[in-house]
């Protein structure tokens, strides 16, 4: 019996004059070599490529270097969630018996790995209002290596004090980290104002289309990257080439996404704050907002997608407003396409008590909107319909 080729060998890639158009999506886990010779040049940085892909592969480094050119970073890398990020750029950077501070109005899961995880590491932390750079300044320990803020606030839309606690980490030799998820570098970019280590959750505006869950990490130091790769690796934090790839795609249409979800932003803002059953709105280019004049030199005018409200009333009438609105999504998650909105204290926020919640200005009529690209007249007359109805 003649014996045939084995279908199973794997083959190599048909070779072309010309290249595709559209980032091919490259799901390898593993990569061939020519000897262990050439392993040890990929290894020892002498030769490009790939060997496996926890430690790195294509789809993850075209989107960050996309990334890095948006942040003005050199060598940062996608991570597996927004989360997986936020743990590499800690892990790179503290030890048992260092000491991180943190803004009192971080993301909720960051809130619990302050409070939880860290600590069970023998990690030291505590919380101070970045709004206020000498609160922040005078919670620093001798210990202190690393601050941890948001330059927007979730979901409050506070203003961090960027410039007064860039200023007081560098004199207490501090890394200063900035998440900016909310901001993004259409708005702001961390490095120019004093920051070590920018962190997104790309999961979010940057992807743009609640398909992907990813997380960027860049430092201003090669070496302290190089710390941070290595828990990267090691941790299995690396992402999915999928992801990466979905993510590259939505990343070409971010500019026009943000644009254009920044102007709905700012007529629904404007809409909210005029009805009687509205009690406050937050967004940065209000006037009335409490960080106003920070944001307008902050973020040069630019106020983003995110609006809060808070609406007169309680559990009852947040239910009625969510019900009243069936055609805009009631969903804890923000930067997607289409507006969503989310009640953090059902959501991001549960795990605090009740007078931590207040003492953030979060009550139960207290919502978040992720504004999106839908006509703006139809966006504002669905919500101002809802809330109607809550009353």
């Amino acid at each position: 019996m003649n014996k045939t080729p084995s279908i199973v060998r794997r083959t190599s890639v048909p070779s072309s004059s010309s290249v595709p158009l559209v980032t091919p999506l490259m799901p390898s886990v593993v990569y061939r070599s020519a000897s262990p010779d050439a392993i040890d040049a990929q290894y020892d940085g002498t030769a490009p490529g790939y060997v496996y892909a926890r430690e790195g592969h294509p789809n993850a480094d075209i989107l960050a270097r996309k990334i890095d050119m948006l942040e003005g970073a050199e060598g940062g890398l996608i991570f597996g969630s927004g989360m997986a990020a936020i743990t590499g750029a800690l892990f790179g950077c503290l030890k048992a018996g260092d000491h991180v501070l943190g803004g009192n109005q971080l993301y909720g899961r960051c809130l619990r790995m302050m409070a939880q995880e860290l600590p069970a590491l023998g990690i030291e932390t505590s919380l101070a209002d970045p709004t206020d750079a000498a609160a922040m300044k005078a919670a620093l320990r001798p210990n202190t290596k690393a601050i941890l803020i948001e330059v927007v606030s979730n979901p409050t839309l506070r203003i961090a004090d960027v410039a007064g606690i860039a200023k007081a980490a560098k004199e207490a030799g501090a890394l200063l980290i900035v998440d900016n998820t909310f901001t993004t570098p259409r708005s702001f970019r961390p490095f120019e104002h004093g920051a070590d280590i920018v962190v997104h959750s790309v999961t979010k505006l940057l992807a743009g289309h609640s398909d992907v869950t990813l997380g960027y990490v860049a430092a201003k130091d090669p070496a302290l990257m190089e710390q941070i790769e290595g828990i990267w690796a090691t941790l299995g934090l690396t992402p999915s080439p999928f992801d990466c790839w979905l993510a590259e795609r939505g990343l070409h249409s971010f500019e026009l996404r943000y644009d254009r979800a920044q102007h709905n932003a700012a007529l629904l803002a404007e809409a909210l704050a005029r009805h009687p059953n509205v009690k406050s709105v937050l967004y940065p280019r209000r006037s009335d907002h409490p960080d106003f004049a920070r944001a307008n030199v902050l973020l040069g005018g630019q106020g983003g997608n995110m609006v809060s409200f808070v609406i007169k009333g309680g559990r009852a009438e947040a239910n009625a407003l969510t019900q009243a609105a069936p055609n805009i999504a009631f969903a804890p998650t923000l930067g997607d396409i289409g507006t969503t909105l989310s009640h953090p204290p059902s959501s991001s926020h549960r795990a605090l008590t009740e007078a931590e919640r207040a003492d953030l200005g979060i009550s139960e009529g207290f919502f978040r909107v992720s504004v999106g690209i839908e006509d703006p007249d139809l966006l504002i007359e669905e919500f101002l319909s809802a809330i109607e109805a809550s009353s």
